[in-house]
């Protein structure tokens, strides 16, 4: 089909794209199904051999989203190089802790076309955020498309707003027109430092939340851990050049209650189990997806160290993970700190 630009104005329609989505997880399976919906030309591609056998059979991913039917536009890819070879549009729906492997793979077979980033996360050891590493692997800039989304409410048709953040304005807006549609409306925002920071850092906390959750307690400890966490993320964002507005937003304060309150948040599901009693190792087998936070809580603690950015909750939330200290002691040890005047 290849793609179609036209300009409307000052905006650059995207129209019929070819569209490789690489990972084939609930996310990458719903924005493949959006986007064919949209119009678009889309190949699909994961890892596994025999997953892509299973979707090439049943027309659906049963084992994420059952139910949800593939557009005839929609198809499954088994050679991902010769697939992005041809796209005009590369979406990487990879965890954050697959993506620089998953890019340094297709590097070579990479055109100079937009690659768009759905992970939200913190890469351990390097603290890189997601684009910083699309940067190193491929030296050009890509777009990060977050902010509250999950999976099953999209294959739903839920009306649902994102956030595109990207250094290449061009490429952000083509990306914001390619994936907006009656269901899904896409905003833009330059700060992309702060947009990447606030939905990674927001798994944390939901962490946080379930752990909460898993204690038995209810709504008054869940505003509070919203409100304070909210606090703690903004001042790493702003302390690495980030704006304190954008953890206001769609990808601050969007995800960060989308993530803190739903039944589909992994995260909040892991430290509901947490907190309930279950080792971490027990919760994400039993989980059997990726929760980002957890990774994404290494990474934080030793991100805030190094900047002596004071995060009590992520601290806990690194000690009750890591360091096995019990969920309970580590609500008291944030309920025992010294008082002091509420402040970001």
């Amino acid at each position: 089909m290849g793609q179609a630009l036209s300009d409307k104005g000052d905006q650059v329609v995207a129209r019929g794209l070819d569209i490789a989505v690489l990972g084939a997880g609930s996310w990458g399976t719903a924005i493949a199904v959006h986007l064919a919906l949209l119009g678009h030309e889309v190949s699909l591609w994961g890892r596994s051999e025999a997953q892509r056998n299973q979707l090439k059979q049943d027309r659906e991913n049963q084992k994420y989203l059952p139910g949800l039917k593939f557009p005839d536009l929609l198809k499954i890819q088994d050679c991902p190089k010769e697939t992005v070879k041809t796209s005009g549009l590369v979406v990487f729906a990879v965890p954050s802790h697959a993506l620089r492997e998953t890019l340094r793979e297709m590097a070579p077979a990479l055109p100079h076309v937009p690659v768009v980033n759905l992970a939200k996360g913190l890469e351990e050891h390097s603290l890189n955020r997601m684009l910083e590493v699309v940067f190193q692997e491929l030296n050009r800039g890509g777009v990060s498309l977050v902010g509250p989304s999950h999976a099953e409410e999209v294959a739903l048709h839920h009306p649902t707003a994102l956030v595109a953040t990207g250094i290449h304005q061009h490429e952000v807006t083509l990306v914001q027109e390619a994936f907006t549609g009656n269901a899904m409306r896409v905003y833009t925002n330059a700060d992309t430092v702060g947009v990447e920071l606030a939905v990674a850092m927001k798994n944390v906390i939901a962490l946080a939340a379930g752990v909460s959750a898993g204690l038995g307690f209810g709504d008054n400890t869940l505003g509070s851990l919203i409100t304070r966490g909210l606090a703690e993320n903004t001042r790493l964002g702003v302390m690495l050049g980030a704006q304190a507005k954008t953890f206001f937003g769609l990808a601050g304060v969007g995800d960060l209650v989308t993530t803190c309150c739903s039944r589909h948040s992994r995260n909040r599901r892991i430290g509901e189990a947490i907190g309930k009693g279950h080792s971490l190792e027990d919760s994400l087998q039993a989980l059997g997806m990726v929760a980002e936070g957890v990774r994404t809580t290494a990474a934080a603690k030793e991100l805030a160290d190094r900047l002596g950015v004071e995060m009590p909750i992520v601290n806990e939330v690194h000690a009750v993970l890591f360091e096995g200290k019990d969920p309970s002691a580590a609500i008291e040890s944030l309920m025992s700190r010294q008082l002091k005047a509420e402040a970001l």
